[in-house]
């Protein structure tokens, strides 16, 4: 989807790259005096030919604007227009610098003479005032001689201040508080029509100003304050080798401008038909605009629709879909909605507050800031200052570093809902959030026994997993699998079964251990198999019982005997450790005693019971017999 958004964007900018069609140019200049007026045909072209005043007509549309485009990079790129919302019938227009009352203005006249456009009327004197088309695409009314006439402070006026649908370097995003005047981008209604539509991307000046997207007078999103590198919300690509950037916030005016590290390669803001602010740099070497980054729109991800989790909820993003989440020590103000998907309503206190008696603020970490409109700034003061602050206020909700610069500086202040909080673990920054103080410690003795447990279970895991570590050296220390316990049941009762569960030794470990069965390490033989002496790689001595293959003892007698010999733990017999059933063969190891077996004590050399089990002779005499 976000390709498709990309291309989408891409495409609209190729058409808002209008062909010149039926234009003549009968003749080219870089200023317009007092008197003086351009018509059809006829162009202003700033000193370098970098940009281009005149008529044109947009995508399939038959009216006529007045606008400005590039000329000489990425030729007919059209980045501001002036009549957009008077489009004029016919190709009659002319535009002039003529006196108006007691001021100068520049007007757009058409075939009737009346007033399409007029920038606004200058009242300051201006004995001899010019419009100038400069190569930073901006058109300027002012003295034609003087010593601050190239002074932007000192313009009469400028286009600058009126963007359209795109941000040059050089222009403010911004409002001027002591005129008023908010210069904010707003888009095409259609690739064929300049005309205001209803997205619009500036700078919300109240409390502490932050950029948004708009759709009308709803937030669609937004970007958040400024923390000194970049919005809260938004990261800013610096450094880079295209442009640098800007932010200014004082008692005047609050804007954000950005500035070309080379003239030769130019880059843009757009926000286009559909929402989406993007910007995008001239690639020469495909003589095309390149998308360079993707700043919001109709959305970055579902987490960015603005207020999406509702009140003190986080969202955070799993896959494609959004996750919205209470903030700690707080609950879900309609379940019902929330549970059902419908999370706009968002949390509430579990604990309410109770100032008086003291509260007390819970850490969030690495988040985009809540919404600052109803926020305050301190920037002289450190955070612990901010905090104590927030706690002498009890209408205080919230306090975190206004900078993020060096560790951080500043303070800034909540004092309503904390709204559109987003996880950001790359770029966030931390907040923290007022509890009430019998909350705080709940969360906080909660943490410790959760901390505690895992830890715990952490330690538990890793003795577990050392112990068998080592024993696995000549034994896996795991459960038998299911096809092997299947051979190890007996005395089946309906569907219940008795399971075994021992050490299962690999085939190599049985192998190296007797070497390979050699004549050498052989103790005896009974009438199902051979008895070998073994020793594993750690150095323990063991009894190596292996099931001959042509013995009568099947299946049966050879889980009965592993089943009967497990259970049977005692200190006078010997202890089974295990056994190996791999490939064909059928193998019991059991601990080595090394004095013999009793029926040796009793009958001599030959054994008439050779399932007797191995026992020391000191010990307790006892007869097991497995038939």
């Amino acid at each position: 989807m976000s390709m498709i958004r990309q291309m989408e964007g891409l495409k609209i900018l190729i058409i808002y790259s209008f062909l010149f069609c039926n234009i003549r140019t009968a003749s080219t200049r870089d200023a317009i005096s007092l008197g003086q007026s351009i018509r059809e045909g006829e162009t202003v072209v700033s000193a370098s030919e970098s940009f281009e005043l005149g008529f044109f007509s947009p995508g399939k549309s038959k009216s006529r604007y007045l606008g400005i485009w590039f000329k000489k990079i990425a030729t007919g790129t059209v980045t501001w227009v002036a009549n957009r919302d008077a489009p004029l019938s016919d190709r009659s227009g002319v535009l002039s610098m003529s006196r108006r009352g007691n001021g100068t203005a520049l007007v757009l006249l058409n075939s009737t003479n009346d007033i399409v456009w007029s920038s606004n009327i200058v009242s300051r004197a201006a004995q001899n005032p010019v419009a100038v088309l400069l190569e930073s695409g901006n058109l300027v009314v002012k003295e034609k001689d003087g010593n601050d006439n190239d002074d932007p402070d000192h313009f009469l006026w400028q286009s600058f201040d009126y963007p359209s649908h795109t941000l040059l370097a050089g222009m403010k995003l911004g409002v001027n508080l002591v005129t008023g005047l908010n210069r904010l981008m707003s888009s095409w209604k259609s690739a064929d029509d300049p005309a205001r539509s209803e997205y619009t991307y500036g700078i919300d000046p109240s409390g502490v100003p932050q950029a948004m997207l708009k759709k009308g007078s709803t937030i669609r999103y937004r970007a958040g304050s400024w923390n000194g590198l970049h919005w809260t919300g938004m990261p800013q690509l610096q450094p880079n080798p295209v442009y640098t950037f800007e932010f200014v916030s004082n008692e005047n005016e609050v804007f954000y401008r950005f500035k070309l590290i080379n003239s030769s390669v130019p880059t843009m803001m757009v926000i286009n038909t559909i929402g989406d602010v993007q910007r995008f740099t001239w690639m020469e070497h495909t003589k095309k605009w390149g998308l360079f980054a993707r700043f919001s729109g109709t959305i970055l991800d579902q987490c960015d629709n603005y207020a999406l989790c509702g009140p003190y909820a986080s969202c955070n993003i799993h896959s494609d879909s959004p996750d919205c989440e209470c903030l700690e020590g707080f609950e879900p103000k309609s379940p019902g909605d929330w549970y059902m998907l419908d999370k706009s309503g968002g949390c509430g206190r579990k604990t309410p507050l109770n100032c008086k008696h003291g509260d007390g603020f819970l850490k969030l970490k690495t988040v985009k800031v809540p919404d600052t409109r109803y926020a305050q700034v301190d920037k002289n003061i450190i955070l612990l200052e901010c905090k104590e602050l927030c706690s002498r206020n009890c209408s205080c909700t919230a306090y975190a570093n206004s900078d993020v610069r060096g560790g951080g500086s500043g303070c800034l202040l909540w004092f309503h809902d904390l709204i559109d909080i987003k996880v950001l673990p790359e770029i966030g920054q931390d907040i923290y959030v007022r509890m009430a103080a019998s909350e705080l410690v709940t969360i906080i003795i909660t943490s410790i026994l959760l901390a505690t447990g895992v830890i715990l279970l952490g330690a538990i895991v890793y003795i577990w997993k050392k112990k068998h570590r080592n024993y696995g050296k000549s034994a896996r220390k795991t459960p038998w699998k299911t096809d092997d316990r299947q051979e190890l049941y007996s005395n089946e009762k309906g569907s219940s079964k008795e399971e075994m569960e021992l050490p299962i030794f690999d085939w190599k470990t049985i192998v190296d251990a007797t070497d390979n069965f050699s004549e050498e390490n052989k103790l005896g033989e009974g009438g199902f198999g051979p008895v070998y002496k073994g020793m594993l790689i750690e150095g323990q001595e063991i009894a190596v019982k292996r099931l001959s293959k042509s013995s009568g003892q099947g299946v049966e007698e050879f889980k009965n005997e592993a089943l009967l010999i497990a259970k049977l733990q005692h200190r006078n017999l010997v202890k089974l450790l295990g056994c190996c059933t791999q490939r064909d063969e059928r193998v019991l190891v059991y601990e080595y005693l090394p004095n013999k077996s009793l029926d040796y004590f009793i009958f001599g050399s030959i054994s008439i019971y050779p399932n007797l089990k191995i026992l020391s002779s000191y010990k307790l005499i006892v007869f097991i017999f497995v038939v």
